[in-house]
């Protein structure tokens, strides 16, 4: 007896019919960063690159941290819980003034990180910042 092949299966939602517009509900995604210490990398979000500590949870005493980090329009979950998120992965995040930032990270770090702007990067202007943790934080100030 033969079993016939499997359709693959059609994860996308079904294109809005002529006319319509697509839904509109759908918000921003929040990148969840792996952490191993939360206090290192709030001392690295918080006093590098100036976001604010908007909240954290545990299930209980002594348990992984979930947290949320932000600034302007940035918005990371970092997760010292096993499985979320995976160290040294990429974020590309648009700056206003890729140069300033640069320069921010270079006073708050008294010179310990001197990340330069590649300024024929893809995207536009960019300036690459490392994490404790190994992830890579690109930010761009994109060109039209």
């Amino acid at each position: 007896m033969t079993t016939p092949p499997l359709a693959p299966l059609d994860t996308a939602a079904p294109p809005p019919a002529p006319g319509q517009d697509a839904p509109r509900d759908v918000g921003g995604a929040v990148p969840v960063l792996r952490v191993l210490d939360v206090a290192t990398a709030y001392a690295f979000y918080r006093d590098v690159l100036g976001c604010s500590i908007d909240w954290e949870h545990r299930f209980g005493p002594g348990m992984p941290v979930y947290a949320q980090v932000s600034r302007d329009g940035l918005r990371l979950h970092l997760s010292e819980h096993h499985g979320d998120g995976v160290f040294g992965g990429v974020l590309w995040v648009p700056v206003a003034d890729v140069e300033a930032l640069a320069a921010q990270v270079h006073e708050r770090t008294e010179g310990r990180l001197r990340p330069g702007v590649e300024g024929d990067a893809p995207g536009g202007p960019t300036t690459e910042v490392v994490d404790p943790f190994g992830n890579r934080l690109r930010f761009c100030r994109p060109t039209p």
